[in-house]
């Protein structure tokens, strides 16, 4: 499969090269039954976790998010900040690197992994805390505290994830998610065995997927596996029709995240709408791009992670920082469909979104992260009342794989973007209305359809399972699946597409 990516500098093609020559060995990396979250409900009583059967290993690296812990950041700086964050990213990817290669000695002797991992890490995340509190301070209070962010664990195996950190999401969220994230904490088998393809690929492992049968039906107010807007407030719904990608536009940038940083993502998000997307894309080169939308007057850019199975195919990627070289492995598959609808607001009329709004829904570093921000799902043609966000699905002969993204629908009025890109935009409250000094916008709701091999789980292990590309550190979670947007709407567009979700109109 052909695909469209930038061609990169001199210098990072030289990293490229020594990044291939690296073998993440991430494979037969993860213990089996590290994850608490697989048994415990979104905004539930926490279940008890099973018994470890693997000891206690350690599965990768976890290192807190730097940007929550700044309040603001100066629009002057902002690009400079979010490129030394950027730089944050590519040393936990390079350690990760070393913990990999050195995974059997890093078991045995945890004064050689302080020494040469966890110390030196922290060392060059001071450095960059640092430079990132100087920027700030030129323009702004001067941040606090960021100097307790720096150090970095190991993460146990039957440690869930978020250390007393995890942050449960309340249940108002997943009202607008559609999902409960309860799989009735189904076992897959004692024992499990980590997946290793021989190609680098760490994760995911035959814990990480569920039976569609085995996930209980919710009881959310759905359609065709969308949160329905309701029957009062803002009724109608927009449907822009943009393709699957079939101009093959993919890079392993994040503009919304790293603007100006190449490689900026660790892994490969599949485009559509806009067709100027790249790390160094500025709103003007957005506003005068084309589209591969229907409708011409829709630039809005739209991106998520390419799904990958993990077969041994050689993509375009093989090679390259943010695909195989950072293990993100085999073969792309496009979505056959990508159906993307804005709907209102339960209480209340909707207004237009500001052009270049930004939002991000779910959360790339959700393993470590913790949940607060885990958003998508996953689930089945012909089974989307069962949705699970902490599993991928396998599907019966003849259903698909569906991917779910359900965005943050109330705006602060003011800002398209936000230090952490989250602030600026909130879900509703559990009555479906928005948090006080919030306006109710258009939500866009993502639904994406694949044609999925089923894996096969042989002896705990599986065979040719599928995963979304991500961090290396992240290990193929389901939980770490996101998708974002860049409104890029022409103002009268916007605004037909208000006045039909208000008065309750279904337009195109």
């Amino acid at each position: 499969m052909g695909r469209t990516s930038r061609r990169r500098s001199t210098l990072a093609n030289r990293a490229i090269a020594a990044s291939a020559a690296l073998l993440l060995g991430g494979g037969g990396l993860v213990a089996a039954n590290f994850d608490a979250s697989a048994h415990e409900s979104w905004g539930g009583d926490r279940k008890s976790p099973r018994t470890q059967s693997a000891g206690q290993s350690v599965s990768t690296i976890d290192c807190p998010e730097v940007v929550n812990s700044i309040k603001e950041i100066p629009d002057d700086q902002r690009r400079a900040v979010d490129r030394e964050l950027a730089t944050l990213d590519n040393q936990i990817t390079t350690y990760y690197k070393r913990f990999a290669e050195n995974k059997r000695r890093v078991q045995s002797d945890r004064a050689w992994a302080q020494n040469q991992i966890l110390t030196p890490l922290k060392n060059e995340r001071l450095v960059i805390i640092q430079r990132i509190v100087a920027l700030i301070d030129r323009s702004a209070e001067r941040p606090k505290g960021l100097k307790a962010t720096a150090p970095c664990t190991l993460r146990r195996d039957d440690n869930d994830g978020n250390k007393n950190r995890r942050d449960r999401r309340d249940r108002n969220n997943n009202d607008q998610n559609g999902n409960d994230g309860n799989n009735d904490g189904q076992d897959q088998g004692d024992g499990q065995v980590p997946v290793d393809n021989g190609n680098g690929a760490a994760g995911p492992v035959a814990e990480d997927f569920i039976d569609i049968n085995g996930v209980r039906p919710n009881s959310r107010d759905l359609e065709n596996g969308l949160v329905a807007n309701g029957r009062t407030g803002s009724t109608g719904s927009f449907t822009t029709k943009c393709g699957v990608n079939e101009n093959d536009l993919s890079n392993s940038d994040n503009l919304i995240v790293a603007p100006g940083v190449d490689n900026g993502a660790h892994h490969t998000h599949d485009y559509v709408g806009n067709q100027d997307n790249d790390a160094f894309s500025s709103n003007e080169d957005l506003a005068k791009a084309g589209t591969s939308c229907q409708n011409q007057a829709d630039k809005s850019t739209y991106y998520w992670p390419v799904l990958r199975l993990q077969d041994g195919t050689k993509e375009f990627d093989a090679n390259d920082l943010g695909g195989g070289a950072e293990g993100n492995v085999g073969k792309i598959l496009k979505a056959s469909e990508a159906e993307l609808k804005f709907v209102g607001n339960k209480q209340s009329r909707v207004v237009a979104m500001p052009k270049f709004l930004r939002i991000i829904t779910g959360d790339a570093k959700a393993f470590t992260n913790g949940l607060a921000n885990a958003n998508t799902s996953f689930s089945c043609t012909g089974f989307e009342d069962r949705q699970v966000t902490d599993k991928y699905v396998l599907c019966p002969e003849g259903s698909q794989v569906v991917r779910t993204s359900n965005f943050q629908s109330c705006w602060d009025g003011r800002n398209i973007d936000s230090a952490n890109h989250r602030d600026h935009v909130a879900f509703v409250e559990a009555d479906g209305s928005c948090p006080k000094g919030f306006r109710a916008i258009p939500q866009l709701q993502a639904r994406l359809v694949y044609d999925v091999p089923t894996p096969t789980i042989e002896n705990g292990q599986v065979q040719n399972p599928y995963a979304v590309d991500g961090f290396p550190e992240q290990l193929h979670k389901p939980i770490t699946d996101h998708n974002d947007f860049i409104n890029v709407f022409d103002e009268n567009l916007m605004n037909k597409m208000v006045n039909c979700i208000n008065r309750g109109k279904n337009c195109q």
